[in-house]
């Protein structure tokens, strides 16, 4: 049974990867290969099973490789308007927003992200905060201390009923308000944000040692799979 039995009616996932990620300097970082498949492709792949459909957002003139369980739009400068564009292109009841970088995506993760939505109607993966905290001082020197308790370093998927982020996102773009995610949208609009339990191999392909540690981990997690 799908995990989309979790909810009424149907459900998306929204994949953004109209940016370039240019940190990598390996062209276009969603077709950025590990293990053999694409981050993208991974991506997907982890999706599709759970859903009623996969949508990603490319940049104007690149299209989805054959095969790719997903379908296409144009994204946007902007990962913020990339995803408002992707929420007017589907009908679905529920939204799961994530980002291609990840590519290790368990299915217990995001089932226990469509629990949680069906309950709240917001939620994210997140983990809590383990490695001390300290703010820098002046030339870069040890600061002050913070508090690590009751921290949370937030992942992806994030989950929302298609209308309630779909309401954030078009009042955000006339507030001309700019966040790093979609569930701060949803919060800054007095939502609440159900906080689901995540994964440490969820981690985001940014820099060339994540990528690194990515190829290390591919083969271990598809003779898993």
């Amino acid at each position: 049974m799908s995990s989309a039995c979790l909810l009424s009616g149907t459900t998306a996932a929204l994949i953004p990867a109209a940016g370039g990620g240019t940190r990598l300097g390996l062209g276009h970082k969603a077709f950025v290969e590990v293990g053999g498949l694409s981050l993208l492709a991974r991506s997907v792949a982890a999706l599709a099973p759970h859903v009623d459909e996969v949508l990603v957002a490319l940049p104007d003139g690149m299209e989805l490789p054959s095969g790719l369980n997903a379908r296409a739009i144009v994204g946007a400068e902007t990962r913020q308007d990339s995803v408002r564009r992707l929420l007017r292109a589907t009908v679905a009841d529920t939204v799961l927003i994530h980002d291609a970088a990840r590519p290790f995506l368990p299915a217990d993760i995001i089932y226990a992200l469509l629990e949680a939505v069906a309950e709240t109607g917001a939620a994210t993966v997140a983990l809590p905060v383990a490695d001390t905290l300290v703010g820098a001082g002046e030339g870069e020197l040890w600061g002050a201390a913070v508090s690590r308790d009751g921290l949370w370093a937030v992942q992806t998927p994030q989950g929302f009923r298609r209308e309630l982020l779909l309401r954030a996102h078009e009042q955000a773009a006339l507030d001309g308000h700019a966040a790093t995610d979609d569930a701060g949208l949803v919060a800054r609009q007095g939502g609440q944000v159900r906080l689901v339990r995540g994964d440490a191999r969820l981690f985001k392909v940014t820099t060339p040692g994540d990528l690194a540690l990515a190829q290390a981990l591919a083969p271990v997690w598809d003779a898993g799979s």
